[in-house]
């Protein structure tokens, strides 16, 4: 980092400083957005006349009322910060060394609506990786068949009196995914219609009693060898059975990004026809 950028980096600091002391609100996220795409432009790196290089790596430090705030929100404000970062640097023609990661950190000497952003260039592969997200917690997909339900011995286990102690299964056979209901009560729904068994596409929402799983496929970055201190506090194509296949059942069409070249070839069936 050079003299200027420190001077900038310093006069950032204190403007922010003044005016969270001044009005001393809580942090939005769309300021936490706004201040990743300053960072982008910040550091944006001429390589050569087709590439512009960009950190693709960053640490969002937060004052610690702020990162409560945030962290409640769960892991949907960490993809949708990781699209906004993809989609900006498209728009400007910015290129990454490797898959977009963020992390939010409690830093203590933060005051309330004051953010800083560290980054850096990590090079590393993208991987794709299938998870659930259940009430505001975000679980790996990381067997081939993950059962969901109320029950203790559920894989998931979730508090809706709704649910079966076995409600639903998750089929993953590492490139697609079905639902199956396991002969539920209440049964299940894949995007508001009824299923037995049902092949689900990312961003699919199965709905079980008064609880709604979302089916995504997220990118994995490479992280860096070394990171800085965090508070500690802080801090996968089977054949369809069944009355409905719920191909098209309500399906939402993935959101696309700047790094869908990146992914993992599949069939004309995968997940990103």
């Amino acid at each position: 980092m050079g003299i200027l950028d420190n001077f900038e980096k310093g006069l950032e600091r204190a403007v922010n400083g003044a005016f969270a002391k001044t009005f001393r609100s809580g942090l939005q996220p769309v300021e936490i957005s706004s201040a990743l795409k300053r960072e982008l432009d910040t550091k944006a790196a001429v390589v050569s006349r087709d590439r512009i290089l960009v950190p693709n790596s960053f640490q969002v430090l937060l004052a610690p009322a702020d990162f409560q705030r945030m962290t409640t929100i769960g892991p949907t404000l960490i993809d949708d910060l990781n699209q906004i970062v993809q989609q900006h640097a498209a728009q400007q023609g910015f290129q990454f060394a490797g898959g977009v990661s963020i992390d939010l950190v409690n830093d203590q000497r933060l005051s309330t609506g004051v953010i800083q952003i560290e980054s850096s260039n990590v090079q590393g592969d993208v991987a794709w990786t299938p998870v659930l997200d259940v009430a505001g917690k975000r679980h790996p997909i990381t067997k081939s068949r993950t059962i969901i339900g109320r029950g203790s011995d559920a894989d998931i286990t979730v508090d809706d009196t709704g649910t079966s102690r076995k409600h639903v299964e998750i089929l993953w056979d590492g490139s697609h995914a079905q639902a199956h209901d396991l002969g539920s009560t209440n049964g299940s729904q894949l995007n508001g219609r009824p299923f037995d068994r049902v092949t689900i596409e990312p961003e699919s929402v199965i709905q079980i009693g008064r609880t709604n799983i979302v089916f995504r496929i997220v990118p994995q970055a490479g992280r860096p060898a070394t990171h800085r201190p965090a508070d500690p506090a802080a801090t996968s194509r089977m054949p369809a059975q069944g009355r409905n296949t719920g191909r098209d059942a309500g399906r939402d069409t993935p959101r696309s990004s700047s790094h869908d070249n990146d992914r993992p070839p599949l069939d004309p069936g995968g997940f990103w026809r």
